[in-house]
């Protein structure tokens, strides 16, 4: 009997959770007066989740541009996660690996 290889795909998975993420983000505006300390904490929590999330350059690189995103004032509008997840799947070569 011939073994399968099953390759995990969690491509799903890091999409859903980038948009939570990006929700996470956003959600310091929806408290008058808390956005800028919000982003204090969030902006190096977001980073480390990044480069976690996105292993090798694209995790260091998008993990460099989430942090300015987040600490920038009025940047919080920017999806950095699902930005990283398009990129990661539809232009740096990840796409379908069959």
């Amino acid at each position: 009997m011939q073994e399968l290889n099953v390759v995990e795909d969690n491509r799903m998975s890091k999409l859903i959770i980038g948009l939570i993420l990006d929700g996470i983000g956003m959600l310091t505006y929806s408290v008058f007066g808390f956005a800028e300390f919000g982003d204090i904490i969030w902006a190096p929590i977001a980073a480390f989740i990044m480069t976690r999330m996105y292993k090798g350059r694209v995790g260091k690189v998008a993990g460099v541009l989430t942090f300015l995103e987040e600490i920038i004032p009025f940047t919080d509008v920017i999806p950095s996660f699902t930005l990283t997840w398009i990129y990661t799947y539809f232009f740096s070569g990840e796409r379908m690996k069959v």
